[in-house]
């Protein structure tokens, strides 16, 4: 990375790119096609298996992050990703099969396109990313749960009947949550984009020129109430 003059500028901390969590992130992430390929091929114990070494390899780069003071900005956003591909591919592997109704998967798909709309709405008005919602985390984490349960009981035959109706209520429990939280943040775009425009119209008047009302170069933040947002 260079700076404006052309000499080269080293990323430390938050802004480090090449990192072991980063790239383990990334491993995990590319192990997403071959994890729908054995779906939709029935593999469903291989794709069990895989998707349990993305999870170590999750609980690991995690741990590095922590111990060895490498959590990064692009990790924080490579997790959540990696976790959102997961989900979609089981529910793309499920439907292609018959196991699960495609109305299930384009609730979830729609939920992740409102979230990247909102998260253009909060860029464009420059007050960073909302918050991570509890309820929101608890969704995903149901999904996560549900799905391979359900694949569990197309592994397993011998405990189709119980690791069915489980990974349904699970199932449905997570997506109901994924799509509260959904609403949740989009109360929470409308509100900060409102906040967001109220400032900007209070600088304006403050600060603007009298002849032009133009606004000082310093006059949009990425910060709100003098906090930074975080999460995502």
């Amino acid at each position: 990375m260079t700076d404006g003059a052309g000499r080269g500028v080293r990323r430390t901390g938050e802004d480090r790119v090449v990192t072991l969590p980063n790239a383990l992130s990334v491993f995990r992430i590319l192990l997403v096609p071959l994890f729908l390929i054995l779906l939709v091929q029935g593999q469903d114990l291989l794709a069990l298996a895989t998707l349990a070494f993305s999870g170590v390899t999750d609980l690991l780069d995690g741990w590095i992050a922590r111990r060895f003071d490498q959590m990064t900005k692009l990790g924080r956003q490579l997790d959540p990703a990696a976790d959102r591909l997961y989900i979609l591919a089981a529910l793309i592997g499920l439907a292609a099969r018959g196991l699960i109704p495609w109305w299930l998967l384009i609730v979830v798909f729609a939920r992740d396109l409102l979230l990247v709309g909102l998260a253009v709405v909060l860029h464009r008005s420059g007050t960073g990313v909302l918050p991570v919602i509890r309820v929101g985390k608890w969704g995903t984490a149901l999904l996560f749960i549900g799905l391979p349960v359900l694949m569990l009981g197309q592994a397993f035959p011998a405990v189709a009947m119980i690791a069915t109706p489980l990974g349904w209520v699970s199932v449905i429990a997570g997506a109901t949550l994924y799509w509260w939280a959904g609403i949740l943040y989009l109360l929470q775009t409308v509100r900060i984009s409102g906040d967001a425009r109220s400032k900007q119209r209070e600088r304006a008047g403050s600060d603007g020129s009298p002849s032009t009302g133009r606004l000082d170069s310093d006059a949009t933040s990425d910060t709100l109430d003098g906090e930074e947002v975080d999460g995502g």
